[in-house]
């Protein structure tokens, strides 16, 4: 019999990346509010890759304007190689950067301007592995022209539909009338024309982002998609 059968799961570890030790201490304060463990806050990426040094960490919630010396996409892609979810922590207006940062595999972005709880909710979405749709992505996305979508035919649109609102490639199938074989054919297309405009989509996950960036999927008011 397991002796401690009510135990809780492990609480989502988060590490914070601002240079501003304000923000830290603030953001720090409201997730060991929150329950999470705050495993690291630093003014860096660099900065963080030593204080880790192993320790697992499900979300980096990452500041995009840091004066490190380096581009967004390094500082989103360094922090996503220690194995954890990027959240975007900045000002709302930066679209160019948080275009940048959601192109360089960032789960999402929520804005320094709002409230605690809902920069909470955000951390707890992006540990998940949930989408983190909101008017900050929808905006960074829209007022980027050069955002690169990826030219799909109709068919591929509506399997990409399917399987990236939750069914199996089986009910896609089922539900178009194809084969299985040829679902998955039409996905591993879908999949190369992302790489193609550097927007690779490589998990179901990633599959569902690109499908509501690109005006295929969308989002009802209570969070599902259709």
């Amino acid at each position: 019999m397991d002796p401690n059968p009510d135990l809780d799961p492990a609480p989502v570890r988060v590490a914070i990346v601002d240079d501003h030790e304000s923000v830290r201490l603030g953001v720090r304060a409201a997730c060991q509010e929150a329950g999470f463990e705050v495993v690291a806050a630093s003014a860096s990426v660099s900065e963080l890759w030593v204080a880790l040094a192993g320790i697992r960490c499900d979300v980096v919630v990452l500041d995009l304007s840091l004066g490190d010396g380096f581009t967004v996409t390094e500082n989103v892609q360094h922090a996503r190689s220690m194995g954890a979810a990027v959240l975007v922590h900045s000002i709302a207006d930066r679209v160019g950067l948080v275009r940048e940062a959601l192109a360089a595999g960032a789960a999402g972005v929520i804005p320094k301007s709002a409230a605690t709880s809902a920069v909470i909710a955000a951390i707890a979405a992006v540990a998940r592995g949930d989408v983190l749709n909101n008017l900050e992505w929808a905006s960074a996305i829209d007022a980027d022209r050069e955002f690169g979508k990826a030219q799909l035919a109709q068919r591929e649109r509506d399997v990409l539909h399917l399987y990236a609102s939750g069914l199996p490639l089986s009910q896609v199938a089922l539900k178009l009338n194809i084969k299985v074989s040829t679902a998955k054919e039409y996905l591993d297309r879908i999949r190369a024309k992302y790489v193609e405009v550097g927007r690779p989509a490589r998990s179901k996950v990633e599959l569902l982002r690109r499908a509501v960036e690109d005006g295929i999927l969308a989002f009802d008011d209570n969070g599902h998609v259709h």
